[in-house]
């Protein structure tokens, strides 16, 4: 997760999934065989990286489910006015790490949690003042099904992970660019149902 973050900007969020997936019952690994697919990258905000020095950030991120549940991180950093973040898990792609790599790392990281990749949903562009400086950043976030792992397992950069409903983070996420992800989530699960 990028802990340095102040004052961002979302400048658009698209993507849609294909393939299909299934999720286990809240708490329970599972097995056999999950479809793939890879999603369209966002439009809006296109031109967002290019404000400022030029300095850009990639990061990649996850919505791990569980039957109709997704899991959540609160960070420790608040956001710019105080308040508590409620979050996806997400953070930088390493240098040799693919995005999906890094999203499965992240996930592992900052909520104690084994998850397996489904789908490419899509990706957010947005921008944030550091330093001074205005860095655009692109956040790549697939659709993961839980395997296993416990929630208490979480690094310190992370305050508190929790399962809510699906449709409740729709909601309640900080970010409308994450809301949109468990959106996109949400209908790539319910167009085989």
């Amino acid at each position: 997760m990028s802990s340095k973050e102040d004052g961002a900007k979302e400048d658009g969020a698209a993507g849609r999934g294909s393939g299909s997936g299934r999720s286990s019952k809240h708490g329970r690994g599972r097995g056999g065989g999950r479809g793939r697919g890879r999603a369209g990258k966002a439009g809006a905000g296109a031109g967002s990286a290019r404000r400022g020095t030029g300095e850009r950030e990639f990061s990649a991120g996850g919505v791990v489910v569980d039957g109709e549940m997704v899991v959540v991180i609160v960070p420790t950093r608040r956001a710019a006015d105080g308040s508590r973040v409620l979050a996806l898990p997400k953070g930088h792609v390493d240098p040799g790490e693919t995005p999906i790599e890094a999203a499965g790392r992240e996930v592992r990281e900052e909520t104690g949690l084994v998850a397996e990749p489904v789908v490419e949903l899509g990706e957010s562009r947005y921008w944030y003042r550091r330093d001074g400086q205005t860095i655009g950043k692109s956040v790549s976030f697939f659709l993961f099904e839980l395997v296993g792992g416990d929630i208490e397992d979480h690094d310190d950069e992370v305050e508190e992970v929790r399962w809510i409903a699906l449709r409740d983070a729709e909601a309640e996420l900080s970010h409308a660019a994450e809301r949109e992800m468990v959106s996109l989530a949400r209908a790539y699960l319910d167009k085989d149902r």
